[in-house]
């Protein structure tokens, strides 16, 4: 057997249950895009890009061969939804790693201001409304809540893209729906993965927050030596 065919096919058992070895490995992949985008790393995008392809696969079991008897169309939809607007925030971190004085971080995080949030907002409200109804008909096991988390996952991702400090609060509202909800349907590894994201998102929001605050306290310095 191959690597490949590997991936592909083999299963572990977890709790009773058969999971494929490409879940895991695909969660691991994310928790390292995680990780590297609490350090602000533009290798965080092109890392969860390859862990959003292994678990697309994992979610929709009608077109894959996986043990589970549960298509989560919410959840493979949204590995979709990671991958275009992964892209998005890769082009915009690699430009911004070269701009003067970032420190060849990716981004310099900031607070939305009141007019992006209800942006947001707005675009939570249509994209869960949508989502919810394309689901629905879809099949999708619990799609109010699957509807959740793709809305949340989106919103979040384009977040961390911008560089607002809020994408790790929505990161963990998701979290709290998604990990019962994988449980439930028996997706184990990404249910654990679920928690351990959590609690990196709290301590991710840790950190964006304190360099935030930094380059505030900073401003005033630099426009009075300017000047």
């Amino acid at each position: 057997m191959n690597f490949f065919d590997w991936l592909l096919h083999e299963q572990v058992m977890i709790a009773g249950s058969p999971v494929l070895v490409r879940e895991i490995v695909g969660n691991v992949f994310g928790l390292g895009s995680a990780l590297f985008g609490m350090r602000r790393m533009v290798a965080a995008w092109p890392v969860g890009v390859i862990g959003n392809i292994l678990l697309f696969t994992v979610f929709v079991g009608g077109l894959f061969d996986t043990p589970q008897d549960k298509d989560l169309w919410g959840q493979a939809g949204r590995q979709v939804f990671f991958a275009i607007v992964s892209l998005y925030g890769w082009y915009r971190w690699y430009q911004t790693r070269h701009t003067a004085g970032n420190d060849g971080h990716g981004v310099q995080p900031r607070w939305a201001t009141n007019r992006q949030r209800l942006e947001l907002l707005g675009a939570a409200i249509v994209m869960y409304g949508v989502s919810y109804f394309v689901l629905q008909a879809l099949g999708s096991w619990g799609p109010q809540w699957d509807a959740w988390i793709l809305t949340g996952s989106i919103l979040a991702t384009y977040g961390m893209a911008r560089g607002y400090v809020e994408f790790w609060l929505i990161w963990i509202a998701v979290d709290v729906v998604g990990v019962p909800l994988l449980i439930q349907a028996k997706f184990y590894p990404s249910a654990a993965m679920y928690i351990v994201y959590g609690f990196f998102c709290v301590v991710g929001f840790a950190a964006w927050w304190r360099i935030e605050r930094k380059a505030v306290v900073r401003q005033p310095i630099t426009a009075g030596t300017v000047g």
